[in-house]
């Protein structure tokens, strides 16, 4: 036994000794080429091509990688042997999709082809300006030289077209949000996302039905202008307005616009992005037919008008906490920038449009301004469907009258009316009934605060007039009135 032991030690020496050996003759870079070129001697003699699809090129996310995602996902669970499963956050649905490094069979216009989920770790990074994910992913796609020609492009054009339509049909919408401080995840990506799944749509959404049936027929265009746009050399994208009141609905406008396009909401906290480069580069990760969204775009950053420089030029205002300038967010919309992608809209929403600057609000940019006002009764029957399932028929005749003469001189917003029909909603005559109440009690103050306003301004009007005709002799005129004692001792004599 011992001399097995010994024997064993002497031979492991002895490979030790042929390893040191071949790497003195052979160095890592020789070794490499050589498997460099063994390789290329094989794919040169092999029957099949390979063409690698990586998650990230360049700065950008691969849309054809993500294609190729969902559409495999559509039937690995079918045809797969190993899958990987996955469950989003407050999502009902559950994913699959290849495991890492597994392979799946997939058959078009008669040719077989095979993919293979590439995952690689990456190397420990050192300091980099741009850090990368932990893992490199991919897929390659493996099939026979002679078939190249004849499906390559018709097939990737296939996947495309069917993940497009696996998105629409697809429930679940996600809403993305920035990184704190401008942090990048696990994967490299600056966004967070949730599923989305806010019920608004524009069947209950509170506001004219003409208003609303000019917004959807935009919006259709739109999304069906590709080759319009192309043909008349514009950026496919289009910018919305939303101003007015708080509580007049411009979230739920949103939330109906993406459910109606089933789009992704990206949802820009302008207060978490510290330059415009940083700003360029959360662009640049958008996914098409999406929504950029900017809430309270006044409140946000100092974007409010530009001042006038001494030459009379308009310049940005500074902000010490936040290096975002006006050019920044309006390259952002409509520079050269904002043509990186496709299909995109922006939206931005306010409660005072006159704080914002002109140039924001041009054609090109805001292309179209939606005024959310308070409720008219057109939105208020909506409302009474929407909480108590009323239909026009259902009301009295008075009272729809009553309510149509109330809503036209209060002004409540549609929220407003929904918290009380919420609160009531187990008794519709109570929250009807409530209701009207609210609004003639709303309609009397404000005649009581109109009538008080125009008495006030009545009086000051009065009181600026005695000051103009006070201070009016000593302008303009070198001789004073004469007062209306002299009057009475001209009429005297």
């Amino acid at each position: 036994m011992k001399e097995y032991w010994s024997y064993l030690a002497s031979l492991l020496g002895v490979l030790a000794f042929c390893q040191t050996l071949l790497q003195l003759i052979f160095p890592p870079e020789l070794r490499f080429l050589s498997l460099k070129f063994l390789s290329r001697i094989f794919h040169l003699f092999s029957s099949y091509c390979y063409f690698d699809i990586t998650e990230i090129d360049g700065v950008n996310t691969n849309e054809l990688y993500n294609a190729v995602q969902l559409y495999l996902s559509s039937f690995v669970s079918i045809n797969g042997s190993r899958l990987s499963l996955t469950r989003a956050l407050n999502s009902s649905a559950i994913t699959f999709g290849l495991s890492n490094n597994d392979c799946i069979i997939d058959t078009f216009g008669g040719v077989t082809v095979l993919w293979e989920h590439v995952v690689i770790q990456r190397q420990s990074q050192t300091f980099t300006w741009r850090p990368l994910p932990d893992e490199k992913r991919g897929f390659t796609l493996r099939m026979k030289k002679k078939d190249k020609a004849l499906i390559l492009h018709s097939y990737l054009d296939y996947i495309m077209d069917k993940s497009n339509e696996i998105r629409r049909n697809n429930q679940d919408r996600l809403l993305y949000t920035n990184s704190r401080g401008g942090s990048l995840d696990s994967r490299g990506h600056p966004w967070e996302s949730v599923p989305f799944k806010h019920p608004s749509t524009f069947d209950t959404l509170a506001m004219h039905p003409v208003k609303k049936q000019e917004i959807m027929h935009d919006l259709k265009d739109f999304a069906n202008g590709q080759s319009f746009y192309h043909k008349t050399g514009r950026a496919w994208k289009r910018g919305y307005l939303l101003y007015g009141p708080p509580g007049t609905g411009k979230s739920s406008m949103i939330a109906a616009i993406a459910n109606y396009l089933s789009y992704d909401i990206y949802d820009l906290e302008l207060t978490e992005v510290h330059n415009n480069s940083e700003l360029r580069k959360l662009l640049m990760k958008t996914s098409s037919k999406s929504i950029i969204v900017i809430e309270d775009i006044d409140c946000s950053v100092n974007l409010t008008n530009r001042k006038k420089n001494n030459k009379g030029n308009y310049c940005d205002p500074e902000d010490g906490g936040n290096s975002i300038t006006l050019s920044g967010l309006l390259n952002f919309t409509d520079g050269l920038w904002s043509c990186c992608g496709s299909e995109r809209i922006f939206v931005f929403t306010t409660n005072h449009i006159d704080k914002l600057d002109p140039a924001l609000l041009r054609s090109g940019r805001m292309d179209m301004h939606i005024y959310m006002s308070y409720c008219s009764y057109p939105a208020l029957k909506i409302l009474l469907k929407n909480y108590l399932g009323y239909e026009e028929s259902d009301l009295d005749c008075n009272v729809s009258k009553e309510l149509a003469e109330a809503v036209d001189m209060v002004e409540m917003t549609p929220a407003d009316i929904s918290e009380i029909l919420i609160k009531n909603r187990s008794d519709k005559q109570k929250a009807v009934g409530e209701l009207l109440e609210t609004m003639k009690t709303r309609a009397e103050g404000n005649m009581k605060r109109g009538s008080l306003k125009e008495k006030i301004s009545d009086e000051m009007e009065d009181e600026e007039q005695e000051k103009r005709a006070l201070e009016s002799p000593k302008e303009g005129s070198d001789f004073e009135q004469p007062s209306k004692k002299e009057e009475n001792v001209k009429k005297m004599k």
